[in-house]
């Protein structure tokens, strides 16, 4: 599926003339212990085996890639040449545009009020302007899914969570190039955005969103920034960039995110 996004995003704004924000600047994951370290190894073997180009790197080479992060506690990284970043507002968009011109049929505003099942069959769906006949419903609702699924028996193990992360004034080392960073031990990753870093992370103790159901009206609103709650992943990101430590602060921004619970319970591991 990544070699397959890789490939996509490269000619998309092409195909469809609408942009993207595509950038292949590259990938680095690091690693700080010895259980880690395996599993980025096992990682580039399977990567290899994909023919992706992952590459071990010590911890000053990666260091290379990446000027503004401290090493000392590294064990290694791996650094994946075509991975990259893109504009989350644009990519839909371009996809949008290419679906269209491969013939699909893309209605907005329209909510989907019953799934036909007849034995365990899907027949169709009914909606607010009428019922389409099809044999296969793909729920691409993020945290809309549960709910959803719901109504015909499926149980999707989703919750709400508050997600932060941050976005910072230009800071002297960005470069365009940056690799975004990713680092697991860590809970946090880091990427260039105009000069600047946007640094987010998997909060151990996350907010619980919703947790009687979505508000009625709800479009995928912002929530209130909360400072005190994303302090625990800023003193483990100052440790990693110390830069951040004098860099002006343009915003924090805090939205809902659906996760597993499985995946919530692993982050309060590795940091336990």
């Amino acid at each position: 599926m990544f070699g397959y996004s890789v490939d996509l995003y490269k000619t998309l704004e092409q195909e469809t003339g609408q942009a993207t924000g595509w950038k292949m600047n590259g990938g680095l994951r690091l690693a700080c212990n010895q259980e880690r370290w395996t599993e980025v190894k096992r990682q580039a073997t399977t990567a290899h085996s994909f023919g992706l180009d992952m590459q071990l790197l010590t911890p000053r080479e990666a260091q290379d890639l990446w000027p503004l992060m401290v090493v000392d506690d590294a064990v290694g990284a791996a650094f994946l040449p075509t991975d990259g970043q893109a504009n989350p507002s644009d990519i839909p968009l371009s996809l949008a545009k290419g679906a269209r011109m491969a013939g699909a049929l893309i209605y907005e505003d329209v909510k989907v009020t019953r799934i036909d099942v007849d034995k365990g069959v899907i027949k169709g769906i009914e909606t607010s302007q009428g019922y389409i006949s099809c044999g296969v419903v793909i729920a691409c609702c993020g945290q809309w899914t549960r709910d959803f699924a719901r109504c015909v028996g499926v149980n999707v193990p989703l919750v709400s969570v508050e997600h932060q992360y941050m976005v910072t004034e230009p800071i002297a080392g960005v470069s365009p190039d940056m690799p975004t960073l990713r680092d697991p031990d860590r809970l946090t990753y880091y990427k260039e955005e105009v000069g600047g870093l946007v640094m987010g992370g998997s909060e151990p103790n996350p907010i619980m969103w919703a947790k009687k159901g979505l508000p009625k009206g709800f479009h995928c609103q912002l929530l209130e920034s909360n400072f005190d709650h994303f302090e625990p992943i800023m003193e483990q990101a100052l440790g990693r960039v110390p830069a951040l430590q004098t860099a002006g602060v343009k915003m924090l921004t805090n939205g809902p995110e659906s996760l597993r619970p499985r995946v919530i319970s692993s982050w309060a591991k590795r940091l336990s």
